[in-house]
């Protein structure tokens, strides 16, 4: 997406979070103060290309792109796939439960299908790079972020553009219509739906129609 954005003549950063892209025991150890300060850093960077920033996440990226659009000076959100409350949300076990358990249990499977059955584009599956499970004690660190977000979606007032697939099977497109509702101080706020893909919109068979989508949003707010 970024590729795709940059041959349209944007600059673009992919941020890469603290404890991802390394292996899993990194993510461990991260906490979700770490996430937004990758944000910020990343925000940082491109202030010195570019005086208009827009940020636009996937999944937990999402996340991130709306609570830091509150304190960060952005022009614009464009959230994909992403989660209100967590999947399966264990809301009868409190953060400090969840910490506790991590102790004694390190991690839980991602789903219980198999790997790549949600995509539609098979191809595109073989080159997707991921951690094999969740770490349990980064689910603590999830749901106190997703806390943040939620307190934070009525002090967003910049434009924002919600994605999500009807056929994600992970984040359930219900979170796409609580996250638009909680946007209550958003004059411009658009939301999108795609059918062809899984949870991962950007890499699925609905990619460029997602990237299309991104490009007109930031197009008419630049």
């Amino acid at each position: 997406m970024g590729e795709y954005l940059n041959q349209q003549g944007y600059t673009c950063l992919g941020v890469r979070l603290a404890g991802h892209a390394t292996k899993p025991e990194d993510m461990i150890r991260a906490r979700w103060t770490d996430w937004t300060a990758s944000v910020e850093d990343g925000y940082n960077l491109l202030r010195s290309a570019t005086d208009k920033i827009f940020l636009v996440g996937l999944s937990m990226g999402g996340v991130l792109s709306l609570l830091m659009s509150t304190r960060l000076d952005v022009a614009g959100v464009v959230a994909m796939s992403t989660p209100y409350t967590l999947p399966n949300d264990p809301k009868d076990y409190p953060i400090r439960f969840i910490k506790l358990y991590s102790y004694f249990k390190t991690y839980l499977p991602k789903s219980a299908e198999l790997p790549g059955a949600s995509w539609f584009d098979k191809e595109a599956f073989k080159g997707h790079i991921s951690y094999p499970q969740n770490p349990i004690r980064s689910i603590a660190e999830m749901k106190t972020l997703l806390g943040e977000m939620r307190a934070a979606l009525p002090l967003v007032k910049k434009p924002v553009l919600l994605i999500h697939s009807k056929n994600d099977k992970y984040v359930l497109p219900e979170n796409i219509e609580r996250l638009y509702d909680g946007l209550v101080n958003v004059s411009d706020k658009t939301k999108a739906y795609v059918v062809e893909a899984g949870h991962v919109v950007t890499r699925d068979a609905a990619r460029h129609q997602v990237f299309a989508l991104a490009h007109d949003f930031i197009k008419r707010h630049e």
